[in-house]
């Protein structure tokens, strides 16, 4: 699943009907602070609201006698008291089950937060300037060696992710075809087929061409190896299991 959002207002958890009634939690009273300018906006523009991430899932908030329902109702009656009339727009961060990282910069990724997209992409970046060997990149559908590009094509990407994704398992060529090609391809393939494609993937991987590995009589394999890093997107691979 994706990291995504979705309207509070649309979102049947947190528009649940009446439940039991909760204790009465009045709001803290925030003294008045003199008004003060937002350093970061410069002359000519002004600032129209804001956005604050909050990084919490309903396990905790459940742990802590309360919902993410209240919770929003809280945060939008405490600025409706500081300031009346003023409108206000929630939405839930929805992420995988298991994703890792901070709850915050979870909710950030899932929210499209510039700064933390921003954040992603020179993190990217950097693995890419300091790796060596092989690095698989499912996410973007790449193959560097060394941090070069290797100009591998769509269907010998596809022959060798389909291998990584079943690391340490001897792949047939039988399930080879019948998983990477379709009726209507233009190619008709057959066991020889599956030779050719892997004998010119080998030859793109130059000295990494055995993490690609022949099983005599039965078909490929592919074994993970200190020289080999893989990067895959967070979300599942279209690659059927």
């Amino acid at each position: 699943m994706s990291l995504a959002s979705t309207l509070i207002d649309d979102h049947p958890a947190l528009n649940a009907g009446p439940s039991t009634p909760r204790p009465d939690r009045r709001l803290p009273v925030i003294p008045a602070l003199p008004a003060k300018h937002l350093r970061a906006v410069p002359d000519g523009i002004e600032a129209r609201g804001f956005a604050l991430y909050v990084g919490v899932d309903e396990s905790k908030a459940a742990l802590a006698g309360t919902s993410l329902t209240e919770v929003v109702e809280q945060l939008r009656a405490l600025v409706d008291k500081l300031i009346p009339g003023s409108e206000t727009h929630a939405a839930v961060a929805l992420a995988s089950i298991g994703t890792g990282g901070h709850d915050v910069d979870v909710v950030r990724l899932a929210l499209q937060d510039p700064g933390a997209l921003a954040n992603r992409r020179r993190s990217a970046e950097s693995q890419d300037r300091a790796s060596t060997g092989v690095t698989i990149d499912i996410s973007r559908k790449r193959v560097l060696l060394d941090n070069e590009n290797a100009s591998l094509t769509f269907k010998e990407f596809e022959l060798l992710q389909y291998l990584v994704l079943r690391e340490g398992r001897t792949v047939e060529r039988a399930e080879l075809i019948a998983s990477l090609w379709s009726a209507g391809d233009d190619e008709v393939p057959n066991e020889r087929t599956i030779d050719v494609h892997v004998r010119r993937l080998r030859s793109k991987l130059g000295g990494y061409e055995q993490i690609v590995r022949t099983v005599r009589g039965a078909g490929y394999r592919f074994d993970r190896h200190a020289d080999v890093a893989i990067h895959q997107a967070s979300t599942p691979s279209p690659d059927l299991f």
